[in-house]
């Protein structure tokens, strides 16, 4: 039996944020995994506190407005990503809104579905030199958490395609796929830190509950 479930909702509208309150996504799992020789990053200190008062005042604190010329861009070409994706490989990308589990207060918007779970689809319209590095080494690039957070979320399906596609380069070298398997990424090693970090945000959400009462 799954323990994870599907949300018919769009991505970026206000069910979807609520969706995602108090939960880590494949957007924070790098936070997740962000280490210093000394303390807390930064980075996981500031989504720790974040997911921490999500989860008290049962609300999202995502920033909605904020969207980059990078980001528009990628949401403007999803869309047409996916199209070619499915013509270079015959398969039927289904697009899914939201995949929440029951397991852990985590989840996770992939950007489509092979048939019932069979594969997942990670679509990136990056930058041009980020899109050329991809063409010259394959690989992944600074996005392997994410990847490695779809799977654990998803736990049953077998591999994910990492794509990247850029319209700007000639027509055989727009797409780039990498066919990314369960073997290639270290999902215990994630599931182990992924369980000390929600922890904590318990720990701090607790905290903050209390500071609150003490308050009244």
């Amino acid at each position: 039996m799954r323990d994870y479930i599907e949300h018919d909702v769009e991505q970026r509208t206000d069910a979807w944020h609520a969706l995602r309150a108090g939960r880590v996504n494949g957007s924070t799992a790098k936070a997740v995994m962000a280490n210093v020789s000394k303390g807390e990053a930064a980075s996981r200190r500031d989504l720790r506190v974040q997911l921490a008062l999500e989860n008290v005042l049962e609300t999202s604190l995502d920033e909605r407005g904020f969207v980059n010329g990078d980001m528009q861009r990628g949401i403007d070409l999803e869309a047409e990503a996916r199209a070619v994706y499915e013509i270079a490989t015959g398969r039927v990308v289904r697009e899914v809104g939201f995949v929440s589990s029951t397991r852990q207060p985590i989840g996770y918007s992939p950007d489509g579905a092979i048939g019932d779970y069979e594969g997942l689809v990670e679509i990136k319209v990056p930058r041009s030199a980020t899109h050329w590095g991809y063409l010259q080494r394959g690989g992944t690039g600074l996005h392997s958490a994410q990847l490695t957070h779809a799977l654990h979320v998803c736990h049953d399906v077998p591999w994910l395609d990492f794509v990247s596609y850029d319209p700007r380069f000639p027509p055989a070298l727009q797409l780039v796929i990498t066919h990314v398997t369960r073997a290639m990424l270290d999902l215990d090693g994630y599931a182990t830190a992924l369980d000390l970090f929600l922890s904590e945000v318990a720990e701090t959400a607790a905290a903050i509950a209390k500071k609150a009462e003490e308050r009244l």
